[in-house]
């Protein structure tokens, strides 16, 4: 059954609850521009350097995998009708252990601390059990309410938490590894564990977020049905046949793998190119600030293919740190930044309205939560940051350029945000005025 339009506010959980995820991106990305900033030519000349290991995990867990849990806990309820088990006291204890715990890993890292990894060891296993039981229990518990037309973002929804499970397992056996300093057996670990983060749970979480928001907020045709059908099985089929022949590591077996990471990346750039011919088709003529951070996500997706075609041939180390960029700095922070442009201002929008039994003139307009105007020069300034970033990976001394305009990006969406929150917090100040002042003469008129 093809994908429907129809959202369901209604069934949005309460606002602090998504919230607090996304007001981590901001915070996050501030923290990766300092520590770019801060730790020398180290950062950006191999991946495995402690200041890449720890900018690598401010990125994904502090900045990825907030926004996206806290897509989770919204998109869920509003677009199939399933809400994660406990919402709010999942958002409380799920934002407070995976915050505390990509601190402490990225303190890890830096500082070779064990204690510190032991501290991100048990928060992030915390986090990532809970998130995972919470989902699981609610799609379970609400299957019989489950929305009609929702069967392609679920199923890639299931794949991308499979694919999370994946990875936090492999991600916490190798930090069991400097916490209490055990063996692993696994030498291409690293790379299992990066592949099914960015491919298997960024990537079909994405895809399947994107077949929902992308027609609705961008008013484009729907994704081609072949597309919603096919794509979540063949990567994640792809990756599974990547896996056991590295982990394997049989004689001869290196081309096959090699084939297998090709058709993961063709995958990969065939649902970008199906996403840019959507959004060169759509209704609305004229782009919007999203509709420019979704340009610049699916034109890096596509870019990761010749990228890691570029590796295999070359082996050469700056060109590794790019291919890391492109998915994270690249596709995910950009597809994050634009989702917030629209999100935020539906949210705020949506809970100043929903409790009221009338419309007020209080109410502000959508548009006006968060104007176009304001995030189209953050949406320029990430632009630049980023082709300086891509730069920087093969020229560090463009390290702290990079760094600078990373930061001008942060804070300017820091600012955006908090003009949006500005605007909420004034207009339910203005909205219990004038209930009161309503419920003052509704009193003076019933008297006799």
């Amino acid at each position: 059954m093809l994908m429907k339009r129809i959202l369901f506010f209604d069934n949005s959980p309460s606002l602090s609850a998504t919230l607090r995820f996304f007001l981590n991106v901001p915070l996050f990305l501030v923290l990766a521009a300092v520590l770019l900033a801060t730790s020398g030519p180290q950062a950006l000349a191999s991946r495995w350097t402690p200041a890449a290991l720890a900018l690598t995990h401010l990125v994904t867990l502090g900045v990825m995998a907030s926004a996206m849990i806290g897509a989770l806990l919204q998109i869920l309820p509003v677009t199939t009708s399933i809400r994660v088990w406990r919402t709010r006291l999942t958002g409380i204890v799920v934002h407070a252990a995976l915050t505390a715990g990509t601190l402490a890993l990225a303190t890890a890292f830096l500082w070779q601390s064990q204690w510190a990894a032991r501290l991100a060891w048990v928060l992030l296993g915390l986090a990532f059990a809970w998130i995972l039981f919470a989902v699981a229990l609610g799609m379970w518990l609400d299957r019989e309410r489950r929305t009609q037309g929702s069967e392609a973002l679920l199923s890639h929804v299931q794949l991308a938490l499979v694919s999370l499970v994946l990875t936090v397992l492999m991600g916490l056996a190798m930090l069991g590894v400097r916490a209490w300093g055990s063996r692993l057996g696994i030498p291409a670990l690293t790379d299992i564990h990066g592949a099914w983060g960015l491919l298997g749970w960024l990537g079909l979480l994405l895809a399947g977020v994107t077949f929902k928001v992308i027609p609705v907020f961008q008013g484009t045709e729907l994704y081609p049905k072949r597309v919603m059908q096919w794509l979540g099985g063949i990567v994640f089929s792809l990756l599974a046949l990547w896996t056991i022949v590295r982990v394997l590591d049989l004689p001869g077996t290196a081309l096959l793998a090699d084939a297998a990471g090709m058709l993961l990346g063709a995958a990969w750039a065939g649902y970008a190119v199906a996403s840019m011919r959507l959004l060169s088709r759509r209704k609305r003529t004229a782009a919007d600030t999203t509709t420019r951070f979704w340009w610049a996500a699916m034109t890096c997706f596509a870019l990761c293919l010749p990228v890691w075609l570029w590796y295999r041939i070359s082996l050469d180390g700056r060109v590794a740190v790019l291919l890391g960029l492109l998915p994270t700095m690249g596709v995910a922070v950009s597809a994050i930044n634009g989702m917030l442009y629209k999100i935020l201002p539906v949210l705020l929008w949506n809970h100043t309205q929903m409790p009221l039994q009338e419309p007020l003139p209080q109410v502000p307009k959508l548009k006006t939560i968060l104007p176009d105007h304001l995030g189209t020069g953050q949406f320029h300034a990430h632009l630049v940051a980023l082709i300086v970033l891509a730069l920087a990976c093969l020229w560090p001394a463009l390290r702290l350029p990079a760094a600078g305009l990373t930061l001008v990006s942060a804070l300017w969406l820091t600012r955006n945000i908090a003009y949006a929150l500005g605007i909420y917090r004034r207009a339910q100040r203005e909205i219990a005025v004038a209930l009161a002042e309503q419920a003052a003469i509704d009193s003076t008129a019933a008297k006799p």
